[in-house]
């Protein structure tokens, strides 16, 4: 082989030694010749001048491996596959435990984070319609068709109970029994017991909300509520209202199981004002001495009050048989409610039959109740001052007072027997229901100025008085 020139010998040793510092070794393999031909390009014009094309062929062999490239191996199928199955386990196992922590954290999340409880509404009763005024003529009334009554057989009377028994069924529903809990008793209850008859009254999003009578408040803090499909659930007092002896019981929504949410219903209210004499009634409850009862008849009579203090209700009289100390719901023929039975309420002497609270009386504390709110309480027993009586014995018109109870707010505040209210705040009383309508839109512990007028010796002369408002929980 011919021997190089020192000249070129030189010239290739500097040639390499600058392609070493310029050339960046790579793990993949690939060189960075980015100024191979930029250094070449220099070398020559150092030089002067070009080596001969024998040394151009030498120099390519020797550095011919900087041109080669390592191509990636090419992604079969099978890869593609095995990685979309990765992904898919471990989203799948990602999704698992999110799951059992959502589970095991719920319990907690529920109370800590749980929504407000809903406002309960009573829906209201139907107005009345307006007497006609002197100037209006009342029409001339169209002649009346002649009614043809049917020939009633044994058959239409299987009819007329087969379809009372349809709306007593569905009204059943919403009818409860309120017991005292005791220890070891069983999930399932049947028989005779002490507890008292209750509705569902209402459903605020966070508990069930039972109304009975408060007759099982005492001497006890734990209660349980049997349902129509005899399940037993735990409930807890809300409210109650002792002067009226109405008490509201919650039981935790989500305690109740699919199968109970399936044979009840929140009951319908209705408008008890419109039911008259001679109308048919359905009676559920303990009215006989044991659950579950049901019995049928009509209005007897609505012409008593039951007198309690701030207020009377209604009473709805029927001829349906009863035993002391009966307790139950009064349904009318649409399947709404319409009165709260309970003994005792005619006072003693009275017949043993269904007799119950008119519930358009009520709806106004019932709503206080069910939505947690305290009853105010006055004391006071009282009677409307007529216009007759006002002209003959120069009373002022309002409510006259006939007995305050002991230790009441309004023996504290220094009404007296034969005090006449006129004023509660800003609202005018002119007798028993607009005075009970003054005091519920009152605040227990609230202080409020209360108007009257007092016989002395040169006769009725105004008195103010200030009464806090009490409760009787």
């Amino acid at each position: 082989m011919e021997e190089r020139k020192p000249e070129e010998q030189k010239s290739l040793d500097e040639y390499s030694q600058r392609e070493s510092q310029n050339t960046r070794p790579c793990g993949t393999g690939e060189v960075d010749s980015t100024n191979y031909g930029q250094g070449e390009q220099e070398e020559k014009s150092a030089a002067g001048d070009e080596p001969p094309s024998g040394s151009e062929e030498e120099e390519r062999e020797v550095f011919s491996f900087l041109q080669e490239t390592i191509k990636p191996k090419p992604v079969t199928g099978g890869q593609i596959a095995l990685q979309l199955v990765k992904v898919a386990v471990y989203g799948l196992i990602i999704g698992v435990t999110a799951c059992c922590g959502f589970y095991a954290l719920r319990p907690w999340a529920e109370e800590t984070f749980h929504e407000e409880a809903q406002e309960v509404t009573l829906p209201g009763d139907e107005e009345e319609e307006p007497e006609l005024t002197e100037k209006e003529e009342e029409p001339e009334p169209e002649p009346e068709p002649e009614v043809v009554f049917p020939e009633l057989t044994a058959d239409s009377y299987r009819e007329i109970m087969q379809s009372m028994y349809a709306v007593a069924k569905e009204a059943d529903r919403c009818v409860v029994y309120v017991r005292k809990a005791k220890e070891g008793e069983n999930q399932r209850g049947a028989g005779a017991h002490t507890g008292t008859t209750g509705i569902v009254a209402a459903d605020n999003g966070q508990e069930l909300l039972i109304l009975s009578d408060n007759s099982v408040c005492e001497g006890t803090e734990q209660w349980a509520v049997i349902f129509p499909d005899h399940t037993r659930y735990t409930a807890k007092l809300v409210k109650q209202d002792g002067n009226r002896g109405l008490a509201v019981f919650g039981i935790d929504r989500a305690s109740i199981s699919e199968s109970t949410w399936n044979v009840v219903r929140v009951a319908e209210l209705g408008n008890s004002n419109i039911s008259v004499r001679g109308d048919l009634v359905i009676a559920v409850g303990q009215m006989f001495g044991y659950e579950n009862g049901l019995g049928y008849g009509i209005i007897s009579a609505k012409e008593w009050d039951h007198d309690y203090a701030d207020g009377q209700c209604g009473v709805i009289a029927t001829d349906i048989s009863a035993s002391p100390g009966a307790s139950g719901v009064l349904f009318n023929q649409k399947g709404q409610v319409i009165g709260l039975v309970k003994g005792g309420i005619l006072g003693e002497g009275a017949s043993t039959l269904v007799n119950a609270l008119e519930v358009s009386d009520m709806k106004q504390v019932m709503g206080l109740l069910l939505n947690g709110e305290t009853v105010p309480y006055t004391g006071i027993f009282g009677t409307a001052v007529t216009d007759e009586l006002s002209e003959e014995q120069k009373i002022p018109k309002g409510l006259y007072v006939t007995n305050v109870q002991a230790d009441s707010p309004a023996m504290k505040a220094g009404i007296q027997n034969g005090d006449v209210i006129l004023e509660v705040g800003a609202n005018s009383v002119t007798g028993i229901v607009s005075y009970e309508k003054a005091v519920l839109e009152c605040k227990a512990g609230e202080a409020v100025k209360v108007k009257g007028q007092r016989l002395g010796s040169g006769g009725y002369v105004e008195v103010d008085f200030t009464v806090t408002m009490g409760s009787m929980e």
